[in-house]
């Protein structure tokens, strides 16, 4: 149990210029954990003290970091079997105290919505059909074409709220809302880009796999086969591959949101949080 009194006391020597003092403090109060949070915010509030006023945000964000981290490593150890639970903790990077519920029920209202117009015998063609009918049509979903490096592209808080994505994201609340519908649809970790493919093991499909066809989450939904995968790897100069074809593990989507969140900081110059990202990296190879 935290002890009220004693963490004020020890807030109130964060500010104290003896470095080896400031240092036990410290990491006493990073020890204690989440319960912290609130008193670290409510002596932060009434702070005159400029060295208090630095130090309270950076040690409230460590802690937080230090949560992210471990659940980022309890999810990938565990099997990263929740690709929602995963993305969720990608996000909590950047917003800590979002009410995650909120999310969860955002996604649920598109899946309600595909359900009550998804007839039982609905082709492969025609469940996607549908489904880019809610998501693009209803909800107004679209690549964010033109601010395509912001990080907030990658936050899935955020591209629920703006309704603007890059193809990873986009293609991640597309799955899942597909997948808990029971259509078969999943990513696939295509360079430079972020495809999704419907797998059905039961149908004759164009090659090995059970793949029907792709589908373009960043372009409204657009189905297309194979061939424009050769093409598409053609353009790139790159060699067959069999892992640019067929479904990627939640695994490899999440460290490809991490380093394209990478990407973006570099692109602002933000080094502390390519730093950290990079930490986040590590925990999943």
């Amino acid at each position: 149990m935290i002890n009220p009194t004693e963490v004020k006391s020890l807030i109130r020597l964060l500010d104290d210029p003896d470095r080896g003092i400031y240092e036990l403090v410290h990491e006493k109060l990073l020890s204690l954990g989440a319960g912290v949070i609130e008193h670290l915010e409510s002596a932060w509030e009434q702070a005159f003290d400029p060295i208090q006023q630095e130090r309270i945000p950076d040690l409230i964000h460590e802690i937080q970091f230090g949560i992210v981290k471990n659940d980022l490593k309890l999810w990938h150890q565990s099997g990263a079997f929740d690709l929602l639970q995963g993305i969720l903790i990608v996000n909590r990077y950047q917003y800590p105290d979002l009410d995650e519920q909120k999310v969860i029920n955002q996604i649920e209202a598109i899946k309600r919505d595909v359900w009550i117009q998804m007839m039982n015998e609905a082709s492969p063609a025609e469940q996607i059909k549908l489904i880019n009918h809610v998501f693009y049509n209803l909800y107004g979903f679209s690549g964010n074409i033109n601010n395509h490096r912001d990080p907030q592209n990658s936050y899935i808080s955020q591209v629920l709220e703006t309704k603007k994505g890059n193809q990873i994201s986009l293609a991640i609340i597309y799955s899942i809302i597909a997948q808990k519908l029971d259509v078969p649809v999943y990513g696939v970790n295509l360079p430079q880009h972020f495809i999704l493919a419907y797998l059905d093991e039961t149908m004759q499909s164009e090659f090995e796999g059970g793949i029907l066809f792709y589908i373009n989450a960043f372009n409204k939904g657009l189905i297309f086969g194979r061939r424009d995968v050769d093409i598409f790897l053609k353009q790139l100069n790159l060699k067959f591959d069999k892992q640019f074809y067929e479904p990627c593990s939640n695994t490899d989507i999440i460290k490809r949101v991490i380093r394209n969140l990478i990407s973006a900081y570099e692109h602002l110059g933000s080094s502390e949080k390519v730093d950290e990202l990079n930490e986040l990296l590590e925990i999943m190879e």
